[in-house]
């Protein structure tokens, strides 16, 4: 599948100071697109503003894949690695925001890792090379990740300019990324469209 395009629909309400912006993530033929991480950079950010994110920071091995695929998370977070599996799992990643290794461990074991740079952590295991997932962390508190509907929605955006970014892990981009200037106003709406070509 080529052509993937990212289309980002600003719904931007009342008040002024801040605005809910809804994200679509879809495909040119209207296909919504699953595991896209949207993050929104303003500058009117206040200091120790922190997200929350509704599922817990957990990464689980069951019927020997990782789950979620992707798992959006703060800088700062504590990420569990729980083994459901009935054979051992040895996860580990090369990635420059966060290298490390858990080493063979068993069903109904877990470890956790401390995620404290922003970036794309790529996750893998030494046991089963088709096992493959992300961590994608995030420092703005204005992030969310698209569901089977493609679709975000994140409250509390501060007015004014901003940049909002899409990221997938088989974007052909740098980086996985692509990103847009936007205005964000509390009775204004605004469309913002992104091409993206991601591999099969």
């Amino acid at each position: 599948m080529r052509g993937k395009a990212v289309v980002v629909a600003l719904a931007l309400c009342a008040p002024a100071q801040a605005a809910t912006v809804s994200v679509s993530v879809r495909t040119p033929d209207g296909r919504p697109v699953e595991n896209a991480v949207v993050t929104i950079e303003s500058a009117g950010t206040r200091p120790g503003t922190a997200p929350a994110f509704a599922y817990p920071p957990r990464v689980t091995q069951k019927d020997i894949a990782f789950n979620p695929y992707v798992l959006l998370v703060p800088v700062g977070a504590k990420v569990a690695f729980p083994n459901q599996d009935k054979v051992r799992h040895h996860v580990y990643s090369f990635s420059r925001a966060k290298r490390f290794e858990l080493k063979l461990y068993g069903r109904d074991e877990s470890h956790s890792v401390t995620f404290d740079q922003p970036g794309t952590v790529a996750l893998g295991c030494n046991i089963h090379d088709r096992m493959s997932g992300f961590v994608r962390v995030v420092a703005t508190p204005y992030a969310d990740k698209t569901g089977a509907s493609g679709q975000v929605s994140i409250a509390g955006v501060p007015a004014g300019p901003a940049t909002v970014r899409v990221w997938h892990p088989q974007a052909l981009a740098k980086a996985n990324e692509f990103a847009a200037p936007l205005t964000v106003a509390g009775d204004t709406a605004q469309l913002v469209t992104l091409r993206i070509e991601p591999s099969r």
